[in-house]
């Protein structure tokens, strides 16, 4: 599904698509490059709040380590 964000610091819509109905992460407007930090349920945007280059960082390792997490847990469920 492709969903229309408005940019709350230069009133842009973009559009972005997600497999999902839900998402939270990073989303960088194409027009003045903010980011900022996107909430979407039910395909839905609940949030949109800046996001700075540290936080960008922390969202980032935490996914990783979530991805590394859910790996493992794969591998041993095929064992």
């Amino acid at each position: 599904m492709i969903l229309k964000i408005k940019c709350p610091s230069c009133n842009i819509e973009g559009s972005l698509s997600l497999l999902e109905p839900d998402y939270e992460g990073p989303y960088r407007c194409w027009k003045c490059r903010g980011l900022f930090t996107l909430k979407i349920v039910a395909n839905e945007v609940k949030s949109l709040t800046p996001l700075t280059g540290e936080e960008l960082e922390k969202q980032q390792e935490e996914l990783k380590r979530k991805q590394e997490l859910e790996a493992l847990k794969e591998k041993f469920r095929r064992q």
